[in-house]
This record gives C-alpha cells, sequence and structure tokens, in this order.
C-alpha cells in the first residue's frame, strides 16, 4: 500500500493536518497536475512508467514545503532518487505558479490593501554559483620528498 492509499482513508481534519491542505484543494492541485501532465508533448512522456503517480509528487512536494525534510529523506521514504526528487518538487512547484489559481497577489496590491495584519514570507533555501577556483586564489603546496 502506498503513501496515497493511506491517506485516501483518512477523515477531512487528519488528512489536513498530515498533508498541510485541505482535501478539496488538494483535489484542485492534482487536477492541475494532472492536465499539465497530459498537455506535455508525448515524446517527453516516453520510456519507463514513472514510480511516483501524480497524487504523490504532490505530496512529497507538500510534504518537502511544510516540513523542510532533507531530499534524501524524501527519497527514501518515497523510494525514489534524489534526483527524481529534486526534479519532482520543480515540476509540481512550477507547474502550480505557471496555472496562477494559487498565486498571491503583487507587492504593489499588497501595500495598498489596509486589511492585511500578517505576511508570510518564504525563506526556503535557493541555489547559489559556487565560487569558482583560479590560480590566483590557491596557494601551492611544496613537495617534500620522501627519502
Amino acid at each position: 500500500m502506498n503513501i496515497y492509499e493511506k491517506t485516501i482513508k483518512l477523515n477531512d481534519e487528519d488528512f489536513k493536518e498530515i498533508i498541510g491542505v485541505k482535501r478539496t484543494t488538494f483535489d484542485v492541485m492534482v487536477k492541475i497536475l494532472k492536465d499539465a501532465y497530459d498537455a506535455r508533448p508525448r515524446k517527453w512522456r516516453g520510456g519507463r512508467k514513472k514510480k511516483l503517480s501524480v497524487e504523490e509528487q504532490l505530496m512529497l512536494t507538500l510534504k518537502y514545503s511544510r516540513r523542510y525534510i532533507t531530499q534524501k529523506a524524501l527519497a527514501f521514504e518515497f523510494g525514489v532518487g534524489e534526483a527524481t526528487v529534486c526534479d519532482t518538487i520543480k515540476w509540481v512547484e512550477d507547474t502550480l505558479i505557471k496555472d496562477g489559481t494559487f498565486s498571491l497577489p503583487g507587492k504593489k496590491t499588497l501595500l495598498e490593501d489596509d486589511s492585511i495584519e500578517a505576511v508570510l514570507v518564504d525563506v526556503t533555501e535557493c541555489p547559489i554559483k559556487r565560487p569558482q577556483k583560479n590560480s590566483g586564489s590557491t596557494i601551492p603546496a611544496k613537495r617534500k620528498s620522501t627519502r
């Protein structure tokens, strides 16, 4: 029994507490993701069948966003590789953002609206460029002869 099959059996209150969103919101997200997956060109859907269903991909992404668990731990829990976890998270997030159903209002709208009492800020890590190695920044080590 996979993770999604276990969560189907939960009542609505437990579902929201474990997954992080209401069941109706989850269903809307799944519909958006399935439509986006079906709209992909056929050549992108080739190859072997995916190990994770769309529902499991969404659950993986929500778990990563909500609990900030490592991708290695998610890979172990869902039985896939770390690269699959990374690709899945990027695809789900990009697809939901591109759809616009779950987008937030812009900065100007927030500044003009007086009824807003609190603002939440996403502080997840972003990939950064590593410093480039060059000969000027390293100090060559002296080799000692071993006689």
